[in-house]
């Protein structure tokens, strides 16, 4: 069974924030999603367009977050979490806010955006050149790094694709090189692509 065919099958063909029927798609949860049932929820064109672009927000669709904060599935739980924590200041967000509950693992991945923070709160990562990583995006290495741990140096202009970035500290992102899952400091790369 396909990834969309088993959301379908959960959310009874319903987006699962809005319970719209119709354009319907798999929402791969930022960041770090696999593409698994387990990091994707079945969302429609509405509530995708507004996740991914802020700008276009319409508060009094978030309605009906009312009833969706408290479905079972954490990506859901997580989404929910996120669009509350953008919409606080119209004050009705942020007693669906207190009312809200998620178990640890479900509140570190829904803060792992850095939604809800100030900010000055948010841990930023940069490159060498101050241009802002996200988790996804390709690095290369701008010099030969040895690897704690190990005998192996990741050379110059090494390209490390889809890195993931450390949730506290804005110095550090991960990444592959030859294989093997490494931290590397972020003044040691450079953003491509």
């Amino acid at each position: 069974m396909s990834l969309r065919e088993e959301l379908l099958k959960r959310s009874e063909a319903k987006c699962e924030l809005c319970s719209a029927e119709t354009d319907l798609s798999v929402y791969q949860i930022p960041p770090d999603s696999k593409g698994t049932v387990d990091d994707s929820i079945l969302i429609c064109a509405t509530c995708k367009e507004q996740i991914e672009d802020p700008d276009k927000v319409d508060p009094n669709h978030w309605r009906c977050l009312n009833d969706s904060m408290w479905s079972v599935v954490p990506g859901v739980q997580v989404v929910a979490w996120r669009m509350l924590n953008r919409l606080k200041s119209e004050g009705w967000p942020q007693d669906l806010l207190g009312m809200l509950y998620l178990d640890d693992e479900t509140q570190r991945w829904a803060e792992a955006t850095g939604e809800g923070l100030e900010e000055s709160e948010k841990v930023i990562h940069k490159d060498v050149n101050g241009v802002v990583l996200q988790a996804g995006d390709s690095v290369v290495l701008i010099k030969d790094l040895k690897v704690k741990g190990s005998s192996m140096v990741a050379k110059q202009g090494t390209a490390v694709r889809r890195i993931s970035l450390d949730s506290e500290n804005a110095e550090y992102i991960e990444g592959k090189v030859d294989g093997q899952q490494i931290v590397i400091i972020t003044k040691y790369v450079k953003k491509i692509g």
